[in-house]
């Protein structure tokens, strides 16, 4: 069975230069419930001043309904956005951090260690508050400003998260610059050092058109937890040319025309990007809102 975490709320709606309303992000939220999906990203808790597109997000957690097969979660990148957390309906607390010094000082303007030192701290207010937690490593297969990340990083990073309590990690390949060849060692080594009980989540974009390609070869390597994007919305404000996420609904269509079990509507999911791409007023990346289902 294939696990969806649907980004777009947060990670595909970020990166808009136009204000999206409120009203419109709780509507595609309803209609990814509708459509089956359980696990939704629904905002971040970040400087408003930094990534205005979530400065509701308060609200948006407010309006949201509370239902028992569905689970809501927020991206924490410190202290302060963990307080916010705190008080809202968040299930879980998504704490990232970039794996590359460089791109985290363009970020976060502090390196990678003093991140980490800050986040493990965020993960265990978070277990005080009843929240769970999933480490995600950013620019984990790459950074445009330092090349290649050693895989030790990745795996000291995500040592010091799973210490700390977080119950999951997602390797994130935040400006598209993976490759199937290296998805698959790189997960076999996470497997190696970690083993098949933790659990393992991948997060791609579509940069360099290997956003699908990459998802496989995970799958092949044994991830069975994947995030996407409805109609393949998405970028981030400090990647450069970074753009969509894996489309949800072409990601769901090559599952399901494997074989392999997904618990979704695709038809649903299809009707929602349709319905996305008309409040964005522009063509949106998703392949099969395009041609439908043979």
């Amino acid at each position: 069975m294939i696990h969806i975490c649907e980004v777009g709320p947060r990670d595909g709606l970020q990166n808009e230069k136009q204000q999206i309303s409120t009203d419109t992000k709780v509507n595609l939220i309803l209609k990814l419930i509708e459509a089956g999906i359980q696990k939704i990203e629904a905002v971040s808790f970040v400087n408003p001043k930094v990534i205005p597109q979530m400065a509701d997000a308060e609200e948006v957690m407010a309006r949201l309904p509370k239902r028992e097969a569905v689970s809501y979660a927020g991206l924490v990148l410190s202290r302060s956005g963990m307080e916010r957390a705190a008080h809202t309906q968040v299930d879980t607390i998504h704490v990232v951090t970039a794996t590359s010094d460089a791109f985290n000082m363009r970020n976060a303007r502090r390196t990678v260690d003093q991140s980490v030192s800050e986040l493990v701290e965020v993960i265990r207010d978070g277990m005080h508050a009843g929240k769970k937690s999933v480490g995600i490593l950013g620019t984990a297969f790459g950074c445009p400003y330092g090349g290649k990340v050693p895989v030790e990083r990745l795996l000291r990073v995500a040592e010091a998260f799973l210490t700390a309590g977080a119950e999951e990690i997602t390797l994130a390949d935040t400006t598209g610059m993976a490759n199937p060849a290296q998805v698959i060692e790189i997960v076999q080594t996470f497997m190696n050092t970690f083993g098949s009980s933790c659990k393992l989540g991948l997060h791609f974009h579509n940069t360099r058109g290997l956003g699908l390609a990459n998802t496989l070869a995970g799958y092949q390597a044994g991830v069975r937890r994947f995030d996407s994007s409805i109609a393949g919305l998405g970028g981030c404000p400090f990647a450069p040319k970074a753009v969509g996420n894996v489309c949800t609904e072409d990601m769901v269509n090559m599952f399901l025309q494997m074989g392999v079990a997904v618990d979704v509507n695709l038809k649903a999911l299809i009707e929602t990007a349709k319905w996305l791409e008309a409040q964005m007023d522009r063509p949106l990346d998703g392949m099969l809102m395009k041609v439908g289902v043979s």
